[in-house]
């Protein structure tokens, strides 16, 4: 029997409610069956960044963050801007991972959920710090679905039918590059 493909959600914000999640709990709600995707949430209890650190043992949600990707087939990560780049909490969290080699060759992609004309310096900068890790990003799976908030429903899933397939989309364009194991 094959085992499901497994996709990990890494959200780059830490704002209850934020167009990231959004669109990553939508991304949840079209996976095919056979693909099962994961919600990161630990984003806020990572501690920063120390080089010192990145030791055995590891902090407690380092390692379960290094574990998270180590057992995904892929990432698919959607991230705001601040100030042009990255948040600071999410670079954290992959400045954590640069002393592992879970992310390497493992296929990333991002989805831009930002309004049009917003959020190119989040995803230039993520593309830079993927490419650091030795992540193998889908070029093709990298696409802005921006979130309209007037078409989310109570569980915060995207109601927008062009959205909803866009995420389908990406979903299948990334699963599709996972390497056999």
């Amino acid at each position: 029997m094959t085992m499901p493909r497994v996709i990990l959600l890494l959200s780059g914000s830490l704002r209850t409610g934020s167009s990231n999640d959004i669109a990553l709990r939508t991304a949840q709600a079209v996976a095919p069956p056979d693909l099962h995707t994961v919600r990161y949430t630990g984003l806020a209890g990572l501690p920063h960044f120390n080089p010192d650190d990145d030791t055995d043992p590891l902090p407690t949600p380092v390692a379960g963050l290094r574990a998270a990707i180590d057992d995904a087939d892929a990432l698919l990560i959607c991230t705001p801007e601040y100030a042009g780049t990255l948040p600071g909490s999410f670079k954290n969290l992959l400045d954590w991972t640069v002393g592992g080699t879970e992310i390497c060759d493992k296929p990333a992609a991002w989805v831009n959920a930002a309004a049009p004309g917003r959020g190119q310096g989040a995803a230039d900068s993520l593309r830079g710090v993927l490419g650091y890790t030795g992540a193998d990003v889908v070029e093709e799976a990298c696409v802005r679905v921006p979130v309209d908030r007037t078409a989310v429903d109570a569980d915060g899933i995207s109601t927008d039918p062009e959205a909803r397939e866009r995420l389908r989309v990406v979903l299948a364009r990334l699963a599709a590059a996972v390497h056999p194991r």
